[in-house]
């Protein structure tokens, strides 16, 4: 199938937040993304790869919500295209005129047929790289945004809807019946650029920054225990199942969740190979079995629509992923049928 426009990858995020001092203090401070712009009323951060503006805009609101997500497309022309193709769908659109987002250029934002607020732009004002000013790299390291995971009640439909953009999908998470529970998409060759969660939506699920090593992860950990913050640390750290990466889960002050992500693999092959975790592997959302708390499937951010309102979310019909689990998140076995693999001198045989 040909895209309609050409997607490149996840461009940044817009967060409202109620206290832009404490958020300040959160993202600076503690994960250590870099201050581009900062006035009363916003905040605009990247990581230490980034030279694009931003990669996440902090907005102060009366309430938690997220404002919009942003994908970059390859060039002015495809904002074109994906202000008439959303145009075509019916979906209500918003033109936005370089600088109506400081630092970024000609843009489109749409109530996508999912009920998230979805920018696409290409332009955008360039700042320093400082992929070798060491002595600026901050507590996690973190490098760049990597990818943003929403929680909708329909994901076949979702999937549908994005791969009709083009995105391809690297892995799933279904049961024998085939109802599919999750879903991971890509533009860029990694794992993903969005995640499907299945649940009442529109939310926000996380959005998540990547960093080189997982001894960053573990620095992040130490230094919110240092500052007497552990109990922003929802869950993790840990490694996943799906994507293989090395991840934790932090809360910001206003709730929002935060993966700090690690360590996936390259899928930019034609052929790249789906993979289908069965929902009653354990090891699908953690490698090593560990439960996942109930607030990690059941909470997320609301989301805004283009008047600023909350969205009224739409209850997902087919059973959730945490109501086919044992306690947590914890069945037994691995995955049914698979033979255990055998260990002699810490080989495997």
């Amino acid at each position: 199938m040909t895209a309609p426009f050409d997607v490149l990858r996840v461009g940044y995020a817009e967060l409202f937040v109620t206290d832009l001092a404490a958020s300040k203090a959160f993202y600076e401070g503690v994960l250590g993304l870099y201050v581009t712009y900062e006035d009363d009323s916003s905040i605009h951060l990247r990581g230490f790869e980034e030279y694009l503006y931003h990669s996440l805009v902090l907005k102060k609101g009366p309430e938690a919500a997220l404002g919009a997500l942003a994908y970059r497309v390859r060039s002015n022309e495809e904002v074109k295209l994906a202000t008439e193709y959303f145009k075509n769908l019916g979906c209500r659109i918003e033109v936005r005129k370089s600088g109506a987002t400081r630092g970024i250029g000609d843009a489109v934002r749409v109530e996508d047929p999912l009920g998230f607020p979805i920018e696409f732009f290409y332009e955008a004002d360039h700042v320093e790289r400082f992929t070798q000013r060491y002595d600026l790299h901050g507590a996690g390291a973190i490098t760049r945004l990597d990818h943003f995971n929403i929680m909708t009640p329909d994901v076949p439909l979702a999937q549908k809807y994005y791969e009709g953009l083009g995105f391809r999908v690297s892995e799933d998470i279904r049961d024998k019946e085939g109802t599919v529970f999750a879903s991971w998409l890509f533009r860029k060759p990694t794992v993903h650029d969005i995640a499907l969660t299945g649940g009442d939506g529109p939310r926000m699920h996380h959005i998540a920054f990547n960093t080189h090593e997982q001894h960053h992860i573990l620095y992040i950990c130490d230094r919110l225990g240092a500052f007497r913050q552990s109990d922003r640390i929802e869950r993790g750290p840990g490694r996943h199942g799906v994507s293989n990466a090395f991840y934790l889960y932090l809360r910001d002050p206003d709730g929002h969740r935060i993966e700090i992500y690690t360590q996936d693999y390259y899928t930019g092959d034609p052929d790249n190979p789906l993979i289908s975790w069965d929902v009653h592997d354990n090891q699908r959302r953690d490698w090593w079995g560990n439960p996942v708390v109930p607030s990690w499937y059941n909470e997320g951010s609301k989301v805004l629509d283009l008047d600023g309102k909350p969205k009224s979310l739409v209850a997902r019909t087919e059973t959730a992923e945490s109501t086919v689990t044992i306690g947590a998140d914890g069945f037994s076995y691995t995955r049914e049928g698979d033979p255990m693999p055998e260990y002699k001198l810490g080989h495997q045989v």
